[in-house]
């Protein structure tokens, strides 16, 4: 087989494994984006037809809360399912990386909502579009630092 013929083989594999991982980490992102979309519209803006949620006046606080559980359900489907052959037992240092880089998240994902409501908009959609926002730069940070740090090869 010629050094060109297998360059192109171990790419092309390099290619599918990221892909493969994109995917999974995708589908991680959006069962979270689910808990965290929707425990923030629910806390905030409560059921449909029944009144505000229990945070209404209180929407960053609320952003934090629905980020937090969120944080939860992608730890469990990254570390056991998108980085399952990458990892170990769990380490301090795997544990301690994994909440600071979701702290940030949580900070990326609030301040845009901080944001808008300093700026005098309170409204559903310019709460969600801008969560939308702070959710895909937060999603982008966790994606690189997940790989490279957080969940690594024993």
């Amino acid at each position: 087989m010629s050094d060109q013929l297998s360059l192109r083989l171990r790419l092309r594999d390099v290619i599918r494994g990221l892909w493969r991982e994109v995917a999974k980490f995708g589908v991680v992102g959006a069962v979270a984006f689910v808990v965290d979309a929707g425990g923030f519209n629910l806390l905030v803006f409560g059921l449909p037809g029944v009144g505000a949620g229990p945070m209404a006046s209180m929407p960053v606080l609320a952003s934090v809360v629905a980020t937090a559980a969120a944080m939860v359900v992608g730890w469990i489907g990254n570390r056991h399912w998108t980085y399952r052959d990458q990892r170990s037992e769990t380490s301090p240092r795997e544990v301690v990386v994994f909440v600071l880089v979701n702290l940030a998240g949580i900070v990326i994902t609030a301040a845009p909502v901080y944001l808008s409501r300093a700026l005098g908009f309170d409204s559903a959609l310019t709460d969600n579009v801008t969560r939308l926002f702070g959710w895909a730069v937060a999603t982008l940070v966790r994606f690189v630092v997940y790989r490279r740090y957080v969940f690594q090869a024993a």
